[in-house]
């Protein structure tokens, strides 16, 4: 494990059910860490998960610390009729600052990156020489008892943001209610608003500022794309403590990861760096 990673993400590495039976390791921590490894950062992840989900094969070349569960968060998408039905088959046990290598405290960014509740306000304060960025959709999830996931009011918004660096969350995150992201961007230092193909809306200083995204070759995987997106956003704010350079250089990374399925077509730094010199920008049409 590294003495002291540059970039720590903490929450459930998922177990993703497949139309045929079978299943691959996803969530925003797998995303998130294999993005950040690939544009040359060292990468933790602290989760929760069983035994038999092979974290090292899905994670080569992150330390992973995993506090032992009888099951794993489990997430499986049904389409129908092009809508998405997600379901909720088990959750792995909550994650406490206690589970914490004390190296890992001294990061210099944190992604606090829940997916189903599995962090709580004790995490508040645990990051003090951090620039520690939140991507809440685990606190704006609820479930009923055939685990069909639904939409619920982010309550501790209120009391997790002001402590926070950097919020990213997509525009379909909040039903597109431009009064709540409104309300979320007054409450934090740092809101990046991700619209896809529409790219990134920059929330800074009480002032919103759009950047475009990048063309990609061609869409093949969607899945993804906002994590990594959060990932490389938080890395090149830390290196240069402006918002409107991170923007471009997340949007460029992003860009990247919906050519291939999966994790496989991650950019490397050069590679984003490429596109974003060749400006290959688009506005509004589907990837």
């Amino acid at each position: 494990m590294p003495a002291r990673p540059d970039l720590v993400a903490v929450g459930h590495v998922t177990r993703d059910l497949l139309p045929d039976g079978t299943y691959t390791i996803g969530g925003t921590a797998t995303y998130a860490s294999l993005a950040a490894l690939r544009l040359g950062a060292s990468v933790a992840v602290l989760t929760s998960a069983p035994d038999d989900l092979d974290l090292s094969a899905a994670l080569p070349g992150v330390a992973v610390h995993c506090v032992a569960s009888p099951q794993a968060t489990t997430f499986e998408n049904i389409y129908l009729d092009h809508r998405r039905r997600q379901y909720l088959h088990g959750t792995a046990l909550p994650l406490h600052p206690g589970d914490l290598p004390p190296a890992w405290r001294r990061a210099p960014v944190v992604l606090l990156c829940p997916l189903a509740g599995e962090l709580g306000l004790d995490w508040m304060g645990t990051f003090r020489h951090s620039i520690v960025g939140v991507t809440p959709q685990g606190w704006m999830r609820k479930w009923d008892d055939t685990g069909l996931i639904s939409h619920q009011q982010w309550r501790e918004a209120g009391q997790i943001l002001p402590q926070t660096d950097v919020l990213v969350f997509s525009k379909e995150d909040v039903g597109g209610d431009q009064q709540l992201i409104e309300q979320y961007a007054r409450l934090v230092r740092i809101a990046a608003v991700t619209e896809g193909p529409l790219g990134v809306t920059v929330y800074w200083k009480g002032q919103p500022r759009r950047f475009p995204a990048y063309r990609p070759v061609a869409e093949v995987d969607p899945t993804g794309a906002g994590d990594v997106f959060a990932a490389a956003f938080m890395l090149r704010f830390n290196e240069t403590n402006d918002p409107y350079l991170a923007a471009p250089f997340a949007n460029s990374a992003a860009s990247f990861a919906i050519e291939g399925p999966g994790t496989t077509t991650l950019a490397t730094r050069s590679q984003v760096e490429e596109r974003m010199a060749r400006g290959e920008l688009i506005s509004g049409q589907a990837w």
